[in-house]
């Protein structure tokens, strides 16, 4: 399903739900959200638009030929838990990762009618072939935590938390 149907049909996925994704989502790890965050502070522009965006809890490793990467695989949201009640408040509107997610980050996804997506841990090279396309647009001196803007085909995820808040790991 493309953004808009995910939009569209959000409000009544379930935890457990599978969603097969096509669009565009956008990397992001610990170095990362630091530096957004920093931005936010100074009142500074962002690399891309937080209203309505999806981001990946992903490293990428390099591609090489015609493949945009060789491995994207899910890191551990609770990381990011830190960061991700401000940014689904300033319009996130989805994060993939894998993992729980604290009360707090739930409470926030619950509260923005937002969605938490899972990747499956351990699957970064089959991940990679959904990805079409990915460039760095921020933080190119974070290597794999640089931020990139991906282009996916039928990325596989599974609904962690949906729009009320519940979640599939409790």
């Amino acid at each position: 399903m493309d953004y808009n149907e995910l939009r569209e049909k959000a409000p009544h996925l379930k935890p457990g739900d599978r969603v097969f994704f096509t669009g565009t989502i956008y990397t992001a790890r610990d170095q990362a959200h630091m530096r957004l965050m920093e931005l936010l502070e100074r009142g500074e522009a962002l690399p891309f638009p937080l209203e309505g965006s999806i981001i990946y809890y992903a490293g990428p490793t390099p591609g090489r030929g015609d493949r945009p990467t060789l491995a994207c695989g899910p890191t551990t949201s609770s990381r990011m838990d830190k960061f991700a009640p401000e940014l689904y408040d300033r319009g996130v509107f989805a994060t993939i990762g894998k993992g729980p997610r604290s009360d707090e980050v739930n409470e926030a996804i619950a509260g923005n009618g937002a969605l938490y997506l899972c990747a499956t841990g351990g699957a970064g090279a089959l991940i990679a072939k959904c990805v079409e396309k990915m460039e760095i647009i921020a933080f190119p001196d974070l290597g794999c935590e640089a931020i990139r803007r991906v282009e996916v085909k039928d990325l596989p995820l599974i609904v962690g938390t949906d729009t009320t808040g519940s979640t599939l790991f409790k």
